[in-house]
């Protein structure tokens, strides 16, 4: 509600509101990690990671998927602590800032919006897009409008900035996102519970096919009784399982979203870990049993010359559609129709989690004159931030026009483990300088598990700055500009 107040005059005037309305419920809470980690990944990245394992067969692969969703729980429940000690707008910048430095939460609301948050909106619209081309073949990704052309470090080709029919439709599905979740959190919360729910749905049903009705029985004994390939046991495991976690890591990612809406949680020192918990653990299970389901039903290796989808195999599946080739072996021509469909819904969804979520971010960091003012008020009724809600819209929809959004993802993977590193780090400093904090839940397994997590973080990183320095370093650099914005933000402030 607004407040009227006084002016100098006596007049009375009337400001904004200043609080959020706590209209994210237990399950609303679970679908917002659950809706925003599921999105296009596990139906498409499992091919790559098949590549990069190479020799070492679809027993790494699986591994693959363990150690992630092992990494991805067990960060999960170190945040609870967090997130139950400081339910506020901003969640994971709140956390940097307050338990290292203002910097290192500017550090990450900047990358938030530059690249992860509104990058991934982008290029999980276009995936929307690409899926509609399927059913509507007139949505195809010719540019019928260039602006020119851009090439990135690392990329084979330059990109053809633009419009084509699916970018269009990918900026017409943001601002419809946008403009449902201006109206309120509560029918925001609805939409992502709804979708989420059919998208657990579609996947489970998936994976129930894969192990059971339409179980290759070939396939599955080729795969599992040569589980570990032609590869040697050797130290040249490690980075081709740090290259193939890239995909994994994506797929499993924006489980942290639920923490920037904290302050619209009900009950939130319970909800928010609990949501974390059994989000993170719901989704990394079906991701295992999804990766079970398709090599019951594909083929591991095969062959990029080939002409269906079992000389294909799992590795070189058409355009990396490993969820559509596996549907394709057990529902025949109407896979890719039945696909496209999920796909789309779980796009929907997860799109939806990631533009609700996003300008909770950006309204913390107005609130501390990091970010423009407008940012950081809240509309009178519906008590949601429009501005941030807009020039995040605005922005990703500038990254599809760009055409550069995928790119620019590959870039801040790495970025985004540092601040997992960085924010879990925090998580040991608050222990050490705010223990009067009040702490309704303490991280599973403290001080071990936490520490175990760095080790991983920090091992992956390491393996990446050399497996992958084409996408690290850029990564890094996009991070280091926001310190002079940073700089520019606190001078204008004082």
């Amino acid at each position: 509600m607004a407040v009227p107040t006084e002016t100098s005059a006596g007049s009375r005037t009337t400001t904004p509101p200043s609080e959020f309305i706590r209209g994210i419920g237990p399950l609303a809470a679970i679908s917002l990690v659950v809706g925003s980690m599921i999105g296009s990944g596990i139906f498409i990245v499992p091919a790559d990671m098949g590549r990069q394992i190479g020799p070492w067969g679809p027993g790494a692969l699986l591994l693959v998927w363990v150690i992630t969703g092992a990494m991805t729980v067990t960060g999960a429940l170190a945040y609870a602590e967090l997130a139950a000690m400081m339910p506020r707008a901003g969640g994971q910048y709140v956390f940097l800032r307050e338990g290292l430095s203002p910097l290192a939460g500017f550090l990450y609301g900047w990358t938030l919006f530059a690249v992860i948050q509104t990058g991934t909106i982008a290029a999980v619209a276009v995936a929307f897009a690409k899926f509609l081309s399927i059913l509507v073949p007139a949505v195809g990704p010719d540019v019928f409008l260039p602006l020119g052309h851009i090439r990135l470090p690392g990329a084979a080709e330059a990109i053809q900035l633009g419009l084509s029919p699916q970018r269009v439709v990918a900026i017409l599905m943001i601002a419809l996102l946008t403009g449902t979740n201006m109206l309120g959190v509560t029918l925001g919360a609805a939409i992502q519970t709804l979708f989420s729910v059919v998208k657990v749905g579609a996947l489970a049903a998936l994976v129930l096919m894969g192990l059971t009705l339409f179980r290759q029985p070939d396939i599955a004994a080729a795969n599992f009784g040569n589980l570990w390939g032609t590869g040697q046991w050797s130290l040249a495991l490690v980075p081709a399982i740090g290259a193939a976690m890239v995909g994994s890591l994506f797929a499993s990612d924006a489980w942290n979203n639920v923490t920037f809406a904290a302050a619209e949680v009900q009950n939130p020192s319970r909800n928010l870990p609990r949501a974390l918990a059994i989000g993170t653990g719901t989704v990394s299970l079906l991701y295992v049993l999804a990766n079970v389901a398709y090599l019951n039903v594909l083929p591991f290796t095969g062959d990029p010359a080939g002409t269906d989808v079992l000389t294909r195999g799992l590795q070189y599946a058409a355009q990396d559609r490993v969820g559509t080739a596996a549907v394709e072996v057990v529902l025949g021509a109407g896979a890719a129709t039945v696909m496209a469909v999920a796909i789309m819904l779980s796009t929907f969804g997860c799109n939806n989690g990631l533009i609700l979520s996003g300008p909770r971010v950006y309204y913390a960091m107005a609130r501390d004159n990091l970010f423009f003012h407008r940012a950081g008020t809240l509309h009178p009724t519906w008590r949601t931030p429009i501005a941030g809600l807009v020039a995040q819209a605005v922005w990703a929809s500038v990254l599809c026009v760009s055409g550069t959004y995928g790119q620019l993802l590959d870039y801040v993977i790495f970025a985004a483990l540092v601040f997992y590193f960085l924010t879990t780090l925090a998580l040991f400093r608050l222990r050490r300088t705010r223990p009067e904090l009040p702490r309704p839940v303490k991280a599973f397994g403290y001080p071990v598990l936490p520490a175990l997590y760095l080790l991983a973080v920090g091992a992956l990183m390491v393996i990446l700055l050399f497996a992958k320095p084409l996408y690290t370093w850029p990564g890094l650099l996009i991070v280091a500009s926001g310190i002079p914005v940073y700089l520019l933000w606190r001078r204008s402030a004082s």
